[in-house]
C-alpha cells in the first residue's frame, strides 16, 4: 500500500461503511466520505475533483429488500452510481481500483447449494435487478480504470439495521422476550461478520488483481434453529419461535452459501470471526 492513500467511499455513514473506515484507517489510508448526494450530478464530480481519490469504494445504496419505493431503488442504485463513474472518469489521474458492492442476490432462485460466480444471474427483486444492472452499466467505464465488483453474500454485525433477520433475533433478546415470529426455520445462510467483510474489501482494494466479479463469502451456512440455539445458551432465555406465513417464501431454496475459491485465491482470507463471536459481539454491545 502506498502511503496515505486517500480512498472515498460512498455509503460511509452506513452499516458497512463505518466499520470500513475503522478497518482502512487502522492500515494508513485516509478516508473521506463523499457527502454529495449521488443523484447530483455536478455536486459528485465537485466533489470527486477536489478529493481527487487514489482509490474509490462504492458502498451506497437502497439495500433493505423489502423497500416499497421502487424508484428510488433504481435512481439510487443505478443512476446514482452512473454520476459516480462518470465523475471519476473525468479526473485527469483516474483512481487505481474502484470496488463497487453489488450482491449476492443477483443469483436469484438458483438451485446450486454452494453458488459460483459461474452461474447466470437471475435476480427475482427490484433490489438485486438494481445492482446487475449496475454491474452492467459500469463495465461502460472499465477501460477507463480497473472495476472490481463484489458480491457480498449475507453478512451483520454491531450497527446492522433492526429490519435485518440476525438484529432482530439479538433485539428480542435484548428486550428479554420470549417469542419471536419468523419465516421458513429449516433453511441454513451465511451470516458472516461485517469485520471480516471490511479486511477482505481491503485486501482486494490493495492487490494486483482485477479478477471480476468475486464473491465475498465463507461457503459455511448455518440454520437459523442454531442461531436461536447459541442465542439461547449466551442470553440464558428460551426464545419461543412462531412461524409466520407471511414470512415463507414460496420454493425457497434450504441450503444456500457462496462458493469462496475465487475469493481464496485472490486474497488467501480466512475468516477471522465465527457466527458465535459475531452474536456475542452483538449481544453485549
Amino acid at each position: 500500500m502506498d502511503g496515505h492513500s486517500k480512498v472515498l467511499i460512498t455509503g460511509a455513514d452506513g452499516f458497512t461503511g463505518v466499520h470500513l473506515r475503522y478497518e482502512l484507517a487502522n492500515f494508513g489510508y485516509d478516508c473521506f466520505a463523499l457527502k454529495a448526494n449521488l443523484l447530483d450530478q455536478e455536486s459528485v464530480l465537485a466533489e470527486v475533483e477536489e478529493i481527487n481519490p487514489d482509490y474509490v469504494v462504492h458502498l451506497a445504496a437502497i439495500s433493505f429488500t423489502a423497500e416499497s419505493e421502487v424508484e428510488k431503488i433504481y435512481n439510487v442504485n443505478v443512476l446514482g452510481s452512473i454520476n459516480l463513474l462518470t465523475a471519476l472518469s473525468k479526473l485527469k489521474v483516474p483512481p487505481k481500483k474502484l470496488l463497487m458492492a453489488s450482491t449476492a442476490a443477483v443469483y436469484g432462485m438458483s438451485e446450486e447449494e454452494l453458488q459460483s460466480e459461474e452461474i447466470v444471474p437471475a435476480p427475482v427483486s427490484n433490489y438485486a435487478c438494481s445492482k446487475l444492472c449496475m454491474e452492467h452499466m459500469a463495465q461502460n467505464y472499465a477501460h477507463m480504470f480497473p472495476i472490481i465488483i463484489l458480491r457480498p453474500f449475507n453478512y451483520t454485525g454491531v450497527g446492522h439495521g433492526k429490519h435485518f433477520l440476525i438484529p432482530k433475533i439479538i433485539s428480542a433478546y435484548k428486550n428479554g422476550k420470549n417469542q419471536i415470529e419468523l419465516g421458513n426455520l429449516d433453511v441454513y445462510r451465511e451470516f458472516n461478520d461485517v469485520r471480516d467483510v471490511c479486511a477482505i474489501y481491503r485486501i482486494i482494494m490493495d492487490s494486483s488483481s482485477s479478477t471480476s466479479p468475486i464473491n465475498i463469502c465463507t461457503g459455511q451456512s448455518i440454520s437459523l434453529l442454531r442461531i436461536i440455539e447459541l442465542m439461547d445458551s449466551m442470553s440464558g432465555l428460551k426464545m419461543s419461535v412462531k412461524v409466520n406465513p407471511l414470512f415463507v417464501r414460496d420454493n425457497e431454496i434450504k441450503n444456500l452459501s457462496g462458493d469462496p475459491r475465487k475469493l481464496q485465491a485472490i486474497t488467501g482470507y480466512t475468516e477471522t470471526f465465527t457466527i458465535e463471536d459475531t452474536l456475542k459481539w452483538m449481544y453485549s454491545h
